[in-house]
């Protein structure tokens, strides 16, 4: 087993990494603005073969408590781009939940409420910093321990099973083989396929 672990480091853009998570059946759009659920699932492997596991975000989170300061809601991970804030964020047995608000005196603010409403977009995705991983045996990366960022709303997540319920309809499966494409294109062309 291989143990990584990785500090601070001197670029924001080149160092951080990226994990995508579709809504989950639980995550609510309320008064078109305060959106719910899990931005990253526990034990679920991703389309780029890492697992995140149980307590990973723990230290990270009490950090930033401490500090007092947040991690950032932003629009498909633009950090010139924020278009809410998230008020609630927290693991619980199932993964990272997350509970903000989007902000409607923001462009793309309004316009991500009416893109979730429509069931157009509905993907989380977290920006992290990997502070210690190790991989299996079959050479997936287990996640022990990220530096938590950001959490972007975003059109196609890297965990297909955590679906959206009740708002809009899913991807069709043309859609969905489309978005997984993308996704491991992107991988590839990253070195991380």
């Amino acid at each position: 087993m291989t143990i990584y672990e990785g500090g601070p480091g001197t670029g924001f853009a080149n160092e951080l990494e990226h994990k995508f998570c579709r809504f989950g059946e639980d995550v609510q759009v309320a008064d078109g603005t305060v959106i719910e659920g899990y931005a990253s699932l526990f034990g679920a492997k991703d389309q780029g073969g890492d697992i995140v596991q149980a307590g990973a975000y723990g230290a990270s989170l009490t950090a930033l408590q401490g500090a007092g300061r947040k991690v950032k809601m932003l629009w498909q991970h633009d950090p010139r781009e924020p278009i809410g804030v998230w008020d609630e964020i927290r693991e619980d047995a199932k993964g990272l939940y997350v509970k903000g608000r989007l902000l409607d005196s923001v462009a793309k603010g309004r316009e991500a409420a009416a893109l979730i409403e429509a069931g157009a977009i509905d993907g989380l995705s977290i920006g992290y910093r990997t502070v210690k991983a190790s991989k299996d045996t079959k050479g997936q990366r287990l996640l022990a321990e990220l530096e938590l960022w950001e959490v972007s709303v975003v059109t196609f997540p890297m965990l297909p099973q955590a679906r959206l319920g009740g708002k809009g309809e899913s991807l069709d499966d043309s859609l969905q083989e489309l978005a997984e494409a993308l996704d491991a294109a992107r991988l590839t062309l990253t070195g991380q396929g």
